[in-house]
């Protein structure tokens, strides 16, 4: 087995079922997808401390599922992490601006010019979320049709799921 039990019966719990009782709610597998792959795309955006509003905002704009989205944008949380500062370089080397300061002696340069450090924090932030939003628009569309291809999989393989109720862990009485 190469997950362990606590961890598939985690995610059948937390992920796994909340999605298959949206479907069976009246949710569309098109629309779970999408918002499945707003709340992915928006979760990995190289912003810091906006993904929530954002996903909240955008998916009420668009008429998807808050839950979803919400779930979709947190699952990716540790990848969020991960590219966030390949994002910053990708945009640095795209607009070719400043480098980022990464040495200590560098740092300590910026610390005594605090507009100067606020302005290119500002632009590579904002360079890096340019190229988030072009990698978005290709990737979420992709990501929606392969997302309900696997949904309307995982209805017809887990119908039994959307019944059944979570194993209760006496453990945590």
């Amino acid at each position: 087995m190469l997950v362990p039990e606590s961890i598939r019966e985690f995610l059948r719990c937390r992920i796994l079922r909340p999605l298959l009782r949206l479907l069976r709610g009246g949710v569309t597998p098109r629309r779970l997808a999408w918002s499945l792959a707003l709340g992915i795309v928006i979760g990995i955006n190289p912003s810091v401390g906006i993904t929530t509003l954002l996903v909240v905002l955008l998916a009420w704009m668009f008429g998807l599922s808050q839950v979803a989205s919400q779930i979709g944008a947190h699952v990716m949380t540790p990848l969020h992490l991960l590219l966030f500062l390949p994002f910053v370089q990708l945009g640095v080397h795209l607009f070719h601006t400043r480098r980022l300061p990464l040495s200590r002696q560098q740092l300590e340069h910026l610390s005594h010019h605090p507009w100067r450090l606020i302005r290119d924090i500002w632009q590579w932030e904002w360079h890096a979320l340019i190229v988030w939003a072009a990698l978005a628009a290709i990737v979420m569309p992709l990501l929606a049709i392969y997302i309900r291809r696997a949904l309307v999989l995982l209805m017809r393989r887990h119908r039994t799921l959307l019944r059944s109720r979570p194993v209760l862990d006496s453990s945590s009485d």
